[in-house]
């Protein structure tokens, strides 16, 4: 991004990113996420990951500032945690994925940040980053996930051996998705880097309310899937 372009982006345009691409990311969990999971679809954790992997890899082109990927998968969990004032459950009956989606953005964060400069030049760095973020994310996710709130599932890799076991069953599937997603993602944050900032430029008002109606949309059909059953 040149100096012109970064004089454009104002503070707002941040926060409005990861409200929007939080939303789609909480949206996906909720809804596809749900969907596949109805479907009994094998890898529904690894097109999960991969998506999320491909939102923030929309953010860290536009902005650069791997701080945001803090903030995005707070949104998303915000939006997966709707389940507690609608079917009137604890906050732990999502604590795992919750977990998952935490793990995914921090370590995304951590690898955008050591990638440095060569991920915005190199495309194969953007393929690596995308990988390796999805197989420390899994690493974490068994380390902490068998303490905060294990499933059965997550349970039949509490033994010797157990994590290189989960991230062969998960881990490897999580990465092969990042790794075609988040390159996609960052090339579509390329393009709308210039784009959104052109539309807030010059028709604010419909810079605004498009984001707004994205965000609303999210939510009611988040909330309409879990009030579902999904």
């Amino acid at each position: 991004m040149n100096n012109i372009e970064m004089k454009k982006v104002q503070p707002v345009d941040t926060w409005i990113a990861v409200l929007v691409l939080g939303s789609l990311w909480g949206f996906s969990e909720v809804v596809l996420g749900g969907a596949m999971g109805a479907a009994r679809f094998p890898y529904r954790a690894a097109v999960l990951t991969g998506i999320a992997m491909g939102l923030m890899a929309v953010a860290i082109a536009m902005f650069r500032k791997p701080l945001l990927l803090v903030g995005i998968p707070a949104i998303a969990i915000l939006c997966k945690q709707l389940v507690v004032p609608i079917l009137h459950v604890s906050v732990m009956c999502k604590a795992n994925s919750c977990l998952a989606v935490l793990v995914e953005g921090l370590a995304l964060a951590g690898t955008v940040t050591l990638a440095g400069s060569a991920l915005h030049r190199n495309g194969l760095a953007r393929i690596a980053s995308g990988a390796s973020a999805a197989l420390f994310a899994a690493a974490a996710f068994h380390f902490l996930g068998l303490r905060l709130a294990p499933c059965q599932y997550l349970l039949s890799f509490n033994r010797p051996g157990g994590l290189l076991a989960f991230l062969a069953a998960e881990g490897v599937p999580w990465a092969v998705f990042s790794a075609m997603l988040f390159p996609v993602g960052y090339r579509l944050g390329e393009w709308l880097k210039d784009t959104v900032l052109t539309l807030r430029t010059r028709r604010p008002f419909l810079y605004y309310a498009t984001n707004a109606a994205l965000v609303a949309g999210c939510w009611l059909a988040s909330a309409v899937a879990i009030a579902g059953g999904l």
